[in-house]
């Protein structure tokens, strides 16, 4: 049975060190493909404000050539992964070394094979070199359900987003003027997230008004549904906290975009 599209499954043999990761997404070969090699859209997809996000890419798209990326996790820690091509066929298939900055062993082997398939691409992962490191073969494994899930939300085609008002309201009318340290970090995270998400597309605009009831959070937001926008705002750090904040999310009748003007 195919896993559905945009449904990504990933499985491994531990003690060999090998993990195998598929997904069916609703676009063809080449687009996937130039997805994963073009370095301004590996930046627009491959991590989220939930776990750690793409600073930087750079590809030397050939045999041989140099691959590297850079991010931050979600409590700011930096790391790189790097590695050099083997074998580029697009858009069937790329083959690659990679070694992450946190790992301690020799670099790996990543393969990627594109097969062209109705209605899209069943994009397969085969990872290796893990063997006598079973914790960094199976973070990788779950690692790459998550890579996979992303680009395939983000090679398919998409609908058009919608745009919303989230209103995050404080717990008390004079918490901007009287938050505790421990309110403070907590506000740190908040504005992290935030930007991490605007990183991804999906925030155009966020900050606190000056209501002279007393200030609230403003975010605007790109979403596909009311759901997603829910979604989004339930794994904001400061609801995750329960301090008493929640958000008040409203539709946008109509988004007028910088680049309509005068359309």
């Amino acid at each position: 049975m195919s896993t559905p599209k945009g449904a990504a499954r990933s499985i491994a043999d531990v003690e060999g060190g090998i993990i195998l990761a598929n997904v069916e997404i609703a676009a063809p070969p080449e687009r996937v493909f130039a997805a994963l090699t073009t370095p301004e859209q590996l930046l627009q997809w491959w991590g989220d404000g939930t776990s750690y996000r793409s600073t930087g890419w750079e590809v030397d798209l050939r045999p041989g050539g140099a691959w590297r990326a850079e991010g931050k996790s979600v409590d700011g820690n930096a790391y790189e992964v790097g590695g050099r091509f083997i074998e580029v066929d697009p858009p069937r298939k790329l083959v690659q070394t990679w070694k992450p900055s946190w790992f301690t062993g020799e670099e790996t082997r990543l393969t990627y094979r594109l097969e062209a398939i109705e209605g899209g691409t069943r994009l397969t992962v085969r990872h290796e070199g893990f063997a006598g490191f079973p914790d960094a073969c199976r973070d990788h494994t779950s690692g790459w359900e998550k890579v996979l899930g992303w680009v395939a939300s983000y090679a398919a085609p998409q609908e058009e987003p919608r745009y919303f008002v989230a209103r995050l309201l404080p717990p008390r009318p004079t918490f901007a003027h009287d938050m505790n340290e421990e309110e403070k970090v907590l506000m740190g995270e908040h504005a992290a997230y935030y930007r991490a998400q605007m990183a991804q597309g999906r925030v155009v605009v966020f900050g606190p008004v000056g209501d002279p009831a007393g200030p609230w959070g403003l975010g605007i937001l790109r979403a596909r549904d009311e759901a997603q926008g829910r979604a989004f705002t339930e794994e904001d750090p400061v609801l995750l906290s329960r301090r008493g904040f929640r958000y008040e999310l409203l539709p946008m009748m109509r988004a007028v975009l910088p680049e309509q003007v005068g359309a």
